[in-house]
């Protein structure tokens, strides 16, 4: 594992197209959920994000921790 590698990695996040497939809505109504209540273009978060936020933030959690370990390995 090189430099590159590791932190390419590191910062690859979840981003709105994985939570809008996760969540079966569009990119659009992620980003719609996300604006402030009080803004014309919001629209209330799908069914069950609770769930699919914890399901994706725990895949990445897992993913870190493997990271973390190759790192190590040298």
């Amino acid at each position: 594992m090189d430099f590159k590698i590791a932190t390419d990695r590191l910062t690859d996040c979840v981003s709105h197209a994985e939570i809008a497939k996760a969540a079966g809505v569009s990119v659009q109504s992620i980003r719609q959920a996300r604006v402030d209540q009080a803004g014309a273009g919001y629209r209330k978060p799908p069914e069950g994000w609770r769930e699919i936020v914890a399901r994706l933030a725990r895949r990445r959690a897992m993913e870190l921790t493997k990271l973390a370990d190759d790192v190590e390995r040298r």
